[in-house]
């Protein structure tokens, strides 16, 4: 019997270890591609597949970019913050120097009708960034308008708490949570209302999270889990008279 559990506990280790060694590879420098969208202005930008909106109301601005479905993984990435530096070894059109930290908001997806190296720049299995203009003009030159790069995940750096953005009626909240620090990498929420437990909460898309509970009436806490394990637990951050549309921030993030 002490074996069996002996022997359980090295497996779950290992399998611990395993997935601690995917997140922190994620954060060595890999090659890729990178192209811009949405104008001068970063309009065509705005919204997008994570769900969070008007990116200046949300947080993001426009240092972001979308994700090539290699790296969006599903909406499972939405949030996550690259360093992306031109690689000037291999095209003239970088500009020397320059880097940029941007966030994922938004899917760039692939386009079948058009040939990986020739159009299809976000075709599987390409890891590609098609940044928003103004963040992609900051490591490249206008003209190129498809330069290579190096990429590197990081830290997501944020000022405020984790927000939540509550949708959906009755019986359905769909939450949308943003502006979140550390991997920036949402894996887990649960939500509690002050006459409930803690009650485990599933991705719909993007950084939308749901619950099929009625929680009308009830102040709302919610906790958040990354993709590196660290949680927090931002209590009381709806009121009781909370609304469908409204939007609550905490006092907590991962910093």
């Amino acid at each position: 019997m002490a074996k069996e559990r002996a022997a359980v506990l090295v497996l779950v280790t290992a399998l611990c270890g395993l997935a601690s060694h995917a997140v922190d590879a994620q954060y060595y420098s890999t090659s890729a591609t990178a192209t811009f969208y949405g104008g001068r202005d970063g309009s065509g930008t705005m919204n997008g597949a994570c769900g969070y909106g008007n990116l200046y109301n949300s947080g993001y601005g426009l240092e972001t970019a979308a994700l090539s479905p290699a790296l969006f993984n599903d909406g499972a990435m939405c949030g996550a913050c690259y360093t992306i530096t031109c690689d000037t070894s291999k095209s003239s059109m970088c500009k020397d120097g320059k880097s940029i930290t941007i966030s994922a908001t938004n899917l760039c997806p692939a386009n079948y009708a058009l040939p990986n190296d020739n159009g299809g720049w976000c075709n599987p299995p390409r890891r590609h960034f098609d940044m928003s203009q103004p963040a992609w003009e900051t490591i490249a030159i206008y003209r190129a308008g498809i330069v290579p790069v190096i990429y590197k995940r990081v830290s997501c750096q944020k000022r405020e708490g984790v927000k939540f953005a509550i949708n959906g009626h009755n019986y359905f909240e769909l939450v949308n949570v943003f502006n979140v620090g550390g991997s920036g990498v949402v894996t887990q929420m649960w939500i509690k209302g002050s006459n409930t437990d803690w009650l485990v909460m599933s991705r719909n898309w993007g950084a939308n999270w749901q619950s099929n509970a009625y929680l009308n009436g009830q102040g709302l806490s919610f906790r958040v889990q990354l993709d590196d394990g660290r949680q927090v637990t931002a209590t009381n951050v709806a009121p009781s008279n909370w609304w469908f549309g409204g939007s609550y921030a905490s006092r907590v993030n991962f910093y």
